[in-house]
């Protein structure tokens, strides 16, 4: 997103073309009391955000129910010394459905401590997955938002670009991996094969239109869920125009339970 203040009236927009029923968002870049709540709320979405600082921040937004909101998953690690919490991952049940908006650390350098970081809450991120399935198997679980990592060589425009880089190397990739084998699925490039598909375009050196892009933005879905879904896109188009952010929202279709309403989940 970055920044949803910055951003709020575009938000908004979109929430009425897409007419999407729950919205993870992550990078608001705002505290709680700064977070454009009325942007979601006069639309007649519940919304719950978690932002401690003017970096990072998290949000869901639901007109399909918002209960059981928790800040942080069981084991998240801080960062610092001494370690400090951060505002990246907010969960929410909707519709029957356990929401999560995750922003995952971005690891700035090969070797950085906040590489070291990450690597650490991709950990923490799929032993808590892999214990909420062990407590009960048909839970439905998304992982919605951005995940600094390109977990295949098609989801960035040109690997010899990102020679000694972060978001491709081996242990971020792997990481990926565990938490996609621990049960939670990445349930949108079925339905948007690569290479090309990206959700992520840098604001320099005119990436977007020169399509040097990176697929980074996932919803990652318990097996109960990804039996549930019946399409997803990537809308590219929402990163066009003043004012857009660097990512593009990433929406996924679901079938209703007894084949009535198909609620819809977008992280952006």
């Amino acid at each position: 997103m970055n920044s949803a203040r910055a951003r709020a009236e575009r938000i908004g927009a979109w929430l009425d073309r897409s007419d999407v029923d729950v919205l993870a968002i992550q990078e608001t870049k705002a505290r709680d009391h700064q977070f454009p709540e009325s942007v979601f709320t006069d639309r007649g979405y519940e919304v719950a955000h978690h932002g401690l600082s003017q970096w990072n921040g998290v949000a869901i937004a639901s007109r399909v129910g918002l209960e059981d909101v928790r800040t942080g998953f069981p084991g998240q690690p801080g960062y610092g010394d001494p370690e400090e919490a951060e505002a990246r991952a907010i969960g929410a049940v909707c519709a029957g459905v356990r929401v999560w908006s995750l922003y995952v650390p971005n690891g700035r350098e090969v070797g950085h401590p906040h590489y070291h970081y990450k690597l650490r809450w991709l950990e923490a991120l799929r032993e808590a997955g892999t214990a909420s399935l062990a407590v009960d198997p048909d839970a439905q679980i998304a992982y919605v938002g951005d995940f600094n990592i390109a977990p295949k060589d098609e989801d960035v425009w040109d690997m010899a670009e990102f020679e000694g880089s972060t978001h491709v190397t081996e242990p971020e990739r792997a990481a990926f991996d565990k938490l996609v084998g621990a049960g939670f699925d990445d349930v949108v490039r079925a339905h948007t094969p690569g290479p090309g598909v990206y959700t992520y375009w840098d604001y320099k050196g005119l990436a977007f239109p020169k399509r040097k892009g990176m697929r980074i933005d996932f919803v990652l879905a318990s097996p109960a869920l990804r039996d549930r879904v019946s399409g997803a896109s990537v809308d590219r188009e929402e990163r066009k125009g003043k004012g857009a952010s660097d990512h593009a929202p990433v929406i996924v279709g679901l079938d209703g339970d007894d084949g009535g309403s198909k609620p819809k989940q977008a992280a952006s």
